[in-house]
């Protein structure tokens, strides 16, 4: 787990400085395109069942949930802003999420975080979810590229059970083979 988040933090460090310009250019392209907040920060439960806020670059309408439901999104969402479609295909809103990594909030690979809201849905079926706050929750997963996202309660527990055998067979190994697979698929235009 030290030699993980040793790596975590470097990767972190060097992303942030890589992709600085590109991070800035969405930051400011958002500014531009819409009045709202540019970043997008949500509660989610992480690390040993703490909650933790998440950063991503807005990509959706202010106030998408105004029913104060929480809602999953979907496919073709109409909540979704122009520019939020092109970062959300290309998975540019996560870059912001280098700050949690950076702050131990998240890993580069591990589970995808929740809201509570979906966890006590999920926990419900399946208890054994919270095996899963032995790790922190991750940028991307096995589970976020071949499940892709979970707008469903099945593709939820198809997750889980993907993100479980990931807890059970984790290594630096699999964490790379994870990163590469991710970076390719993203690099490639696959939707993931």
């Amino acid at each position: 787990m030290r030699i993980k988040r040793l790596f975590d933090i470097l990767g972190a460090v060097v992303g942030i400085i890589i992709l600085m310009p590109v991070i800035i250019s969405i930051f400011i392209c958002l500014k531009i395109t819409y009045r709202g907040a540019a970043i997008f920060k949500q509660e989610r439960i992480g690390y040993k069942g703490k909650p933790f806020i998440i950063y991503k670059f807005r990509t959706m309408v202010e106030n998408s949930e105004d029913e104060g439901i929480p809602q999953l999104a979907e496919p073709n969402d109409d909540r979704l802003t122009g520019i939020g479609k092109v970062l959300r295909s290309h998975h540019l809103d996560e870059l912001p999420q280098l700050w949690n990594v950076l702050k131990g909030d998240m890993s580069f690979v591990g589970y995808r975080p929740e809201r509570q809201f979906f966890i006590d849905k999920i926990v419900k079926i399946r208890p054994d979810y919270t095996l899963l706050y032995a790790i922190r929750p991750g940028i991307t997963s096995m589970a976020t590229i071949y499940n892709g996202y979970t707008n469903t309660m099945e593709k939820m527990i198809r997750r889980l059970d993907m993100d479980l055998e990931y807890l059970n067979n984790m290594s630096i190994a699999e964490d790379m083979k994870i990163l590469f697979a991710t970076v390719l698929n993203i690099l490639t235009g696959k939707k993931i």
